[in-house]
């Protein structure tokens, strides 16, 4: 084999370990990035879905006072659910069929009823400061 033919191959095995070694680190960079994740818990998916700061911390208070967050929690003696606690418990089917274990569904829900009872959820945690329920 001439040397002029060596070189040729010798050039284009660099040339393409150079571009395996760059699609690597790129590769290595990308997965660096952290994707979007979902948000994990309940208090999460609610600040995603209410933006104004104010309504969204009246809900939060709402919620800390009725549920402490948990999306299965039930009230003994009234049968009271979820998030929101609404009762009857099957009035959240209305936003979906998964209400009973999907905080989503619950917490549009909530939003629904509050918006439509107590013109939001700054008005409904007015009333449950007057009246400590909604």
């Amino acid at each position: 084999m001439s040397r002029s033919v060596i070189r040729r191959i010798a050039a284009s095995h660099k040339t393409l370990a150079g571009t395996v070694v760059g699609l690597a680190a790129a590769g290595s960079l990308l997965a660096a990035v952290p994707a979007q994740a979902a948000p994990t818990s309940a208090k999460a998916i609610a600040q995603q879905m209410i933006k104004d700061p104010a309504q969204f911390a009246a809900f939060d208070k709402i919620v800390s006072h009725e549920s402490g967050w948990d999306h299965t929690a039930t009230n003994a003696s009234s049968g009271a659910y979820g998030l929101v606690q609404a009762l009857p418990a099957s009035k959240m089917a209305s936003a979906g069929a998964d209400w009973k274990t999907n905080p989503a569904t619950q917490i549009k829900w909530g939003l629904d009823y509050m918006n439509a009872r107590y013109g939001s959820p700054v008005g409904a945690w007015n009333f449950w400061q007057a009246n400590h329920w909604y």
